[in-house]
């Protein structure tokens, strides 16, 4: 069955295809390589961003102000679907987390009958919408130590399209 040809072809077909990787690596080397080592300049530099630099970065696109401004309540209504798991809009009524019916303004720890982390007041007073935006977005960096394990809410127009229909609730 194997006769001493066919041990040839095998041999010389393992042989050929080798053969045709190494030339194939070789021609790739010559074609991509992008210089040696040493004194040679690097053809592709990627810049690393730092932390501090990163901020700057993200602070790009128009302020809250602004967008607030042009806020459209009735978006914000069907954004707080995320957030009825854990909130109420009526008045008294809390659940995982407060109730947000007239959260706009109100003192950051005033709500009768829920227990506060104690985290919020040491970052603000009271729940403006500027308080409220920097907190949506991010709540565990606004205030380290929160309950609120809500990962945050990156667009801005989101977070002011949320915090105007929460203002249009008491009135």
């Amino acid at each position: 069955m194997f006769d001493t040809m066919t041990l040839t072809k095998l041999l010389g077909g393992f042989a050929g295809t080798f053969l045709v990787f190494l030339l194939g690596n070789w021609a790739a080397e010559s074609v991509y390589h992008v210089g040696g080592h040493g004194e040679s300049e690097q053809a592709y530099v990627i810049e690393v961003v730092d932390d501090a630099d990163a901020g700057a970065e993200e602070e790009e696109g128009p302020a809250f102000e602004e967008v607030y401004a042009s806020a459209d309540p009735a978006a914000g209504e069907g954004l707080f679907r995320n957030c009825r798991s854990c909130h109420a809009v009526e008045p008294g009524e809390n659940m995982t987390g407060p109730t947000l019916y007239g959260v706009v303004g109100r003192p950051v720890d005033a709500v009768d009958g829920y227990a506060y982390s104690g985290a919020l007041e040491e970052h603000a007073d009271v729940w403006t919408p500027e308080n409220l935006s920097a907190f949506l977005e991010n709540p565990q960096g606004f205030a380290p130590g929160t309950k609120m394990t809500y990962a945050g809410m990156r667009s801005v127009q989101d977070r002011a399209d949320i915090i105007a229909w929460l203002d249009s609730l008491d009135g």
